[in-house]
């Protein structure tokens, strides 16, 4: 193998694409290694390692990726989801089984994911939690397009309300409350602080959607956006997970505090497997002034699939 195909990560796109037997690199797994190649093989391999030499990512080359057990249709700029989103989920997952108060109505937790993205964490919870509904929401048309996709693809479109809304717009919650209130906001929201995004690998800063990494100033303009949608949109005690930058957990403690209106407490900090505060679990302790849990303003509810 060339120096320049190692240099910029080919040898991760042959295990990668090894793991999908449909696609040619599955004639490169270790056992294969010393048979000859296609014409049609070698074809594919030069224009994927092509690919690769440009810097794109290997996600992006393959078109899939599993996340969580599930393969999904990958495509540029939609965000692609990482190793420690996966521990998001995860920690989701726990809260689920040990708080019946996460249970909805109708038997599993109704979950509003701000950012869907490809659909990695709406999809996940949805197949690893069979009662359970999902309201997927991104303003990137690409995102909405491909959460839409991937949820057939797993034929999750059942359970999944997938809405194209930017939270960030004045008055964005009322599209939301007739499905509501929710058991449990999940997000993997912009959070890089603007001045980082020039220390971006090539791979992210040529590829994917600026939109869905710079946060601004400091990493916080979505967040706090979830954060002031959240208490309109949550029943009692209902909880929010986020997956944040590790500077987030004192700032988004200080944030809260300074505002106890929003009836919103951090209640844990959970740490990456890379030892860095990176997930934040936090409850709603009360109702809203002006927004008792009873008296939802706006349409009627209409009822989510399932």
């Amino acid at each position: 193998m060339p120096q320049s195909w190692s240099a910029t990560g080919l040898q991760s796109l042959r295990r990668g694409a090894s793991l999908r037997p449909r696609h040619p690199f599955q004639s490169l797994r270790p056992v294969l290694w010393t048979q000859p190649l296609t014409s049609w093989q070698l074809q594919c391999i030069q224009e994927l390692s092509s690919r690769r030499l440009q810097r794109m990512p290997v996600q992006y080359i393959l078109g899939e990726w599993d996340f969580q057990g599930l393969s999904l249709k990958m495509a540029p700029p939609v965000f692609i989801p990482r190793p420690e989103t996966e521990e998001l989920v995860e920690w989701v997952l726990e809260e689920v089984a040990q708080s019946p108060c996460t249970v909805g109505a109708q038997g599993g937790p109704l979950i509003l994911e701000v950012g869907c993205g490809s659909g990695a964490i709406a999809l996940s919870l949805l197949s690893q939690l069979p009662q359970s509904r999902v309201i997927a929401v991104d303003k990137g048309e690409a995102a909405i397009c491909l959460t839409q996709e991937n949820a057939q693809r797993l034929r999750l479109l059942d359970r999944i309300r997938i809405v194209p809304l930017d939270v960030t717009l004045e008055g964005s919650w009322a599209h939301l409350l007739p499905w509501g209130p929710m058991d449990l906001v999940v997000s993997n929201p912009p959070y890089i602080f603007h001045q980082d995004m020039e220390q971006l690998a090539p791979e992210i800063r040529s590829y994917e959607d600026p939109l869905a990494l710079d946060g601004g100033e400091e990493g916080m303009d979505i967040i706090t956006h979830i954060l002031a949608l959240a208490p309109w949109l949550l029943k009692d005690s209902g909880s929010i997970f986020l997956e944040v930058d590790p500077r987030h957990p004192e700032l988004v403690g200080s944030w809260l505090q300074s505002r106890p209106n929003l009836f919103l407490d951090l209640v844990a900090v959970r740490r990456d497997f890379c030892g860095r505060p990176r997930f934040l679990h936090i409850r709603k302790s009360g109702r809203q002034r002006g927004c008792p849990a009873d008296a939802w303003p706006g349409p009627q509810p209409a009822r989510v699939p399932g």
